[in-house]
């Protein structure tokens, strides 16, 4: 690769890390083709973009963004895929279903909106990250909760209170 296309490669992934807000490292190693063919596809039906980036290149990309990215280029050795996507659990809940049939891939770390998760045991907390839709769809129904409530309480308690004037009407007739 020369230094031209080196220089064209960082400004891509520059501008990818610039788009995303949600970035995902993987180690996806050790995958036959198949695995990795299944791999992919499983990302495509989540809405996940998937790369498989050189360290340093990527390392260099993080540099040159704005982005505060922490310790994240610690974990950059070895195979590294990366993987973008608009909700940020999207590919945890990927790479979670996938390991149900295989070791791959192993997380290495993940950037959400400017916080930093290292290593595989995130995994988890990354599977339980509510999308903005989702958390949204949690206020709308808090918020509607209490109106129900008063509503509800309302109609009972009207049905209460007009029972107790009919008892009291007819006790003084």
């Amino acid at each position: 690769m020369t230094r031209e296309e080196k220089a064209q490669v960082i400004e891509e992934l520059t501008g990818q890390l610039a788009d995303n807000a949600k970035i995902y490292l993987a180690d996806i190693s050790g995958l036959n083709a198949g695995a990795t063919s299944d791999l992919r596809r499983a990302c495509f039906k989540a809405n996940v973009s998937l790369a498989v980036v050189k360290n340093t290149l990527l390392e260099k990309a993080m540099e040159a963004s704005d982005k505060d990215f922490g310790d994240l280029p610690t974990v950059l050795k070895g195979n590294t895929s990366v993987m973008y996507a608009e909700a940020g659990n999207a590919p945890a809940k990927v790479i979670k279903t996938f390991r149900k049939k295989s070791e791959r891939p192993l997380l290495k770390g993940a950037f959400i909106e400017e916080a930093i998760y290292l290593g595989d045991d995130q995994l988890d907390i990354l599977v339980d990250i509510k999308s903005k839709e989702e958390l949204i769809g949690e206020i709308i129904t808090l918020l509607q909760s209490p109106a129900k409530n008063v509503i509800s309480a309302l109609q009972s308690s009207g049905g209460k209170l007009s029972g107790i004037l009919k008892t009291l009407s007819h006790k003084e007739g």
